[in-house]
């Protein structure tokens, strides 16, 4: 797999060390990140990607340089190694130089723009329930950062159960999303996904469905509700609309179901005409 990274104004190849042994994104987890879909080397939706950045970053106390950011994305995407197809651009602030503590420096942040192939996305999702439970009221709820270590043990859990993807509740059992994607319920002929306020991440492919389909109720539903559901889908930037076909081991009525067919169609046509919407 080719593996680009831009870090500090110059592009690397492969996995050579870039990063100072006391970057606070190394050292306490510090920063922030997006994951954008390229398709030959054209990035979709980055726009909303670069904003949703600088709001995360902005609920760490972190500022995004987005002139470097930008000028990061253009060289990768135009290095000759550039894989040509699908590819996942992955763009990471972290704190920057710190001590090696939960204190951070007060140097520059660092800015790291990392490109390679990705695989389409499976044609469905296998979902198992976490037993641990996002907190709707963390200092970090709604922000997408590198802190990630809850997410892996909770998808490792899903895998060994024989599922694809985590599903995780809040604090008070209501559905809240996966470790990487939003969850879409129908629920009596309704397209619903859970509320903000649920301490589910804004996710781009969410609210571009929200604005594309037009009908969908953004609610606090209980987690049994994903058990009971007519159909579900999950949405990312590189799933799109992917239909569950089981939760926890039980499958669900239909897969896909009407409004998860309508919902992909609607997301593949208008992101086929707007690569920036």
């Amino acid at each position: 797999m080719t593996l680009l990274a831009w870090v500090g104004g110059a592009v690397t190849r492969g996995e050579i060390p870039s990063l100072k042994i006391n970057d606070h994104g190394v050292v306490a987890g510090d920063g922030v990140f997006e994951t954008a879909k390229v398709l030959d080397r054209v990035p979709f939706a980055l726009t909303r990607h670069l904003r949703r950045l600088e709001h995360s970053a902005a609920g760490l106390g972190l500022v995004v340089d987005a002139a470097q950011v930008r000028e990061g994305i253009v060289a990768v995407l135009a290095d000759v190694a550039a894989p040509d197809g699908l590819a996942r651009l992955r763009i990471t602030v972290t704190g920057g130089p710190s001590p090696l503590s939960s204190e951070r420096g007060d140097g520059p942040a660092t800015v790291i723009v990392g490109l390679a192939p990705a695989a389409p996305a499976a044609p469905f999702a296998d979902v198992v329930i976490t037993p641990w439970v996002r907190n709707e009221r963390a200092a970090t709820a709604g922000l997408k950062t590198t802190s990630y270590a809850e997410n892996v043990v909770a998808l490792r859990y899903a895998h060994e159960r024989g599922g694809t993807e985590a599903i995780f509740a809040n604090t008070v059992g209501m559905l809240c999303e996966g470790t990487g994607s939003n969850v879409f319920l129908g629920l009596d002929g309704r397209l619903v996904t859970p509320a903000l306020s649920t301490g589910c991440l804004r996710g781009v492919t969410r609210d571009l469905l929200l604005e594309w389909l037009g009908d969908v109720a953004e609610v606090e539903v209980p987690l049994d509700a994903l058990r009971s559901a007519d159909e579900a889908f999950l949405a990312s930037t590189l799933r799109d609309v992917q239909p569950v076909r089981w939760v926890d081991g039980a499958a669900l009525a239909a897969t896909p179901g009407e409004l998860t067919r309508r919902a992909a169609e609607v997301f593949a046509e208008r992101a086929a005409i707007d690569i920036d919407p």
